[in-house]
């Protein structure tokens, strides 16, 4: 959980990127806790920028999650083993490692029934209080360190946390080689449930933006049809039209990652009788939507919240080139404090930037 506490024992001193205010980051030291037994100390290598990370520096929140003190940044992230604990196992020193950034408790109802990214008490990489993994090192449990192969790079490790999304949504939707997929929105998490739906076998894949150089990425990826929209709600019945049209068969499964009012009707009308709409994506927090006429075809409606158990599946995936996030990776900076405020920018901004990724 990016533990926080004391500096490690080497003489050098662990430096973060703290968000202080909005849109104010400072790399300031950041002391590391003393390493129980079953925990790793990992040297980070590649660090990405997430939406929420932007969320939170510009508003100092993300959904109900709300910054009160200076918090450490950054949750996507691999790096190399410095140290184990007296009881780790299962990784050793040098080895180059992928983590996932949730501490559950282990001890509720839901972690006991396996549904342990609903978790209570969840310990969350840079979610509030808890301080994430933008840094030189962190502390962390062994068991959510995830051995790279020799064939995956430290960017594509950390790529595994945006991936894993899409992995759990395609599970969720069980998504299999007869299920024609329609994605809303052509952002990194859009792409990325793209690029997850194709390796669980969907045959035919339409997605959706706005904005047409995502849509010609896209393309790039490997979506069989594209289709621009507008963000006007009146367009909903026409787009959904065009979007069958597009398809030239049912469409069984949505995946809105985008999470709008108007992405979602979208989902809704366009999907076919007795399919699902996944909703992945959360930009609005409360919606009007057509569920009468949804519920009339028998569209079920299910919500993916972060992932669980998926960082062994990605690897595979990544390893057997299945799947290929490195065209995702459009910007690298350094980790001083000019990269840091750049870094945010670029991804802030938008524009051609999918992933930026800091190289530590």
């Amino acid at each position: 959980m990016g533990k926080g506490g004391m500096s490690h024992g080497d003489g050098e001193e662990n430096m973060a990127a703290w968000l202080v205010a909005v849109n104010t980051l400072k790399i300031q030291p950041f002391k590391l806790p003393p390493l129980g037994p079953h925990d790793v100390r990992v040297r980070m290598k590649a660090v990405g920028i997430c939406g929420s990370d932007v969320h939170y520096l510009k508003a100092m929140r993300c959904g109900d999650f709300i910054v009160k003190q200076p918090m450490v940044i950054g949750h996507e992230s691999a790096g190399i083993i410095d140290e184990v604990g007296s009881e780790v196992r299962s990784v050793v020193v040098g080895d180059r490692v992928a983590l996932e950034p949730g501490i559950s408790c282990w001890r509720c109802n839901l972690c006991k029934d396996g549904r342990y990214n609903l978790c209570p008490e969840m310990k969350f990489f840079a979610t509030p209080p808890v301080h994430g993994s933008l840094a030189n090192q962190v502390v962390h449990p062994a068991n959510l360190c995830f051995k790279l192969p020799d064939n995956v790079s430290l960017e594509e490790g950390a790529m595994c946390e945006p991936l894993s999304v899409g992995v759990h949504a395609c599970r969720r939707a069980n998504v299999g080689p007869e299920t024609n997929v329609l994605i809303m929105g052509a952002g990194p998490i859009g792409l990325v449930t793209m690029l997850s739906a194709r390796a669980f076998g969907a045959p035919r894949i339409v997605i959706v933006d706005v904005d047409d150089h995502r849509l010609s990425v896209a393309k790039e990826l490997g979506a069989n049809e594209i289709v621009k929209v507008s963000s006007n709600i009146q367009d909903v019945c026409e787009e959904a039209v065009q979007i069958n049209k597009a398809m030239g068969t049912g469409v069984d499964v949505t995946f809105d990652c985008a999470g709008f009012n108007k992405t979602m009707s979208t989902a809704l009308r366009a999907t076919s009788a007795g399919g699902k709409v996944c909703l992945v994506g959360m930009g609005h927090d409360e919606m009007t939507l057509p569920l009468t006429a949804a519920a009339a075809r028998e569209v079920d409606v299910i919500g993916i919240f972060r992932y669980k158990n998926t960082w062994p599946l990605c690897l595979e995936f990544l390893s057997s080139g299945k799947i290929d996030v490195k065209p995702l990776i459009t910007h690298r900076f350094g980790f001083s404090q000019k990269d840091v405020e750049e870094a945010f920018e670029t991804s802030a901004r938008g524009g051609n930037a999918i992933k930026v990724m800091f190289n530590l």
